[in-house]
């Protein structure tokens, strides 16, 4: 009769329990155990290999079937399931060896397992620096773009003409190859790709002589796109199907345009909104005037109050830039500078100086504040 523990009992799980359940309680005990996590720690080396003993049985439904109609019997000497150790399928469920290395160092032992069937090409990146203008309004422009593409004369089979391809042998079509290991946690499958087929499961016996039977060949080639209105730095536009080619009848990768913007001389962007600075003297300020400010769409009248303040700023509603997926457009905000003559005329000085004698001022006196003083703390600055 056998001693082993009921392999529900040692995962802690019903009989009644789902796939799911017996994968999560496997994880967590395996975590809890594993060697890596419990060095030199002989009880701890046991109850995994009984935890791996126990998953390998019920993750695989056959197995499960059998253990719960025989219980252990079923796998000790001429029980219905013996077969000289455990060398159930490790690909299913949590993966065996493979996925026990993912869970503690992130990767996998040996080489990682890929798909043989068709695959999806890469994508692709393009850097595009744009005008400030550009980026605002948008822009339908041609790029050029060095990429693998579908070998026109195979049509991407790799085969030349009236040939074919053949199974690879080696791995029998499956594109890889299976190497059973003994530890002492029991048996592991490793699997790495086939080499002779590279992980495709078809050896091309007539190769194209155009793409060398890579079914790919690097070209350039000029694509139309459609840079939309609002775009900024940063900004990364889509252009579906037009990366790489796949592999083995796979689908095209997409090509991802990086946007970049040149600064503008006189506007500065912030999100949707941009902002610009003009000069105003102290009679339009003071006085009041009419002023042209440049925009977005051409020149555009700004009316300064009387008696305006420096940094006073003015806003011109929808003037800014658009929202890239729609919405309406920002504003564009108008910052007043004051600007102050370095050079007058006489007459102009002498203006000047019977306006200070008015305000009760002596330009021409060592006091604190002077003119331009008294004219600086009456603008707030």
């Amino acid at each position: 009769m056998s001693t082993k523990r009921d392999y529900y009992e040692v995962l802690g799980v019903d009989r009644s329990a789902s796939e799911t359940e017996i994968k999560r309680a496997f994880r967590r005990l395996a975590r809890k155990y594993h060697p890596d996590v419990n060095p030199d720690n002989q009880e701890a080396e046991a109850k995994f290999k009984e935890i791996n003993e126990a998953y390998e049985v019920l993750s695989d439904a056959q197995r499960k079937a059998t253990y719960d109609q025989f219980g252990h019997a079923a796998f000790e000497n001429g029980g219905p399931g013996a077969g000289g150790g455990f060398s159930g399928n490790f690909n299913s469920g949590f993966g065996g060896f493979g996925d026990i290395f993912d869970m503690f160092f992130g990767g996998r032992s040996g080489d990682a397992r890929r798909e043989h069937g068709p695959a999806r090409g890469a994508d692709l990146r393009y850097d595009l620096l744009l005008e400030f203008e550009e980026a605002v309004f948008g822009k339908d422009m041609e790029i050029e773009v060095a990429r693998l593409d579908k070998c026109d004369t195979c049509d991407g089979s790799g085969s030349a003409a009236g040939s074919s391809t053949e199974t690879c042998l080696a791995c029998a079509g499956t594109g890889e190859v299976r190497q059973a290991q003994q530890t002492m946690f029991g048996q592991f499958v490793n699997v790495t790709t086939c080499q002779r087929c590279g992980g495709s499961g078809r050896i091309i016996s007539n190769p194209c002589s155009a793409c060398g039977g890579a079914g790919r060949k690097n070209r350039r080639k000029k694509i139309e796109v459609k840079i939309p209105a609002g775009v900024d730095n940063g900004t990364k536009v889509r252009v579906t199907g037009e990366g790489e080619a796949g592999e083995h009848g796979g689908s095209s990768g997409d090509l991802y345009i990086f946007i970049r913007v040149k600064a503008h001389a006189f506007f500065e962007r912030h999100d949707r909104d941009i902002f610009c600075e003009v000069p105003v003297t102290f009679v339009q300020a003071a006085l009041g005037a009419r002023i042209t400010v440049q925009t977005l769409d051409g020149n555009a009248e700004v009316e300064i109050p009387a008696g305006t303040q420096p940094g006073t700023i003015f806003r011109l509603k929808g003037k800014g830039v658009p929202a890239i997926r729609g919405g309406g457009r920002g504003d564009q905000h108008v910052r007043v500078r004051l600007e102050v003559p370095k050079r007058m005329t006489e007459m102009q000085r002498q203006l000047l100086s019977e306006y200070a004698k008015a305000m009760g001022e002596n330009p021409r006196e060592n006091d604190d504040k002077g003119l331009f003083g008294r004219m600086k703390d009456a603008f707030g600055k």
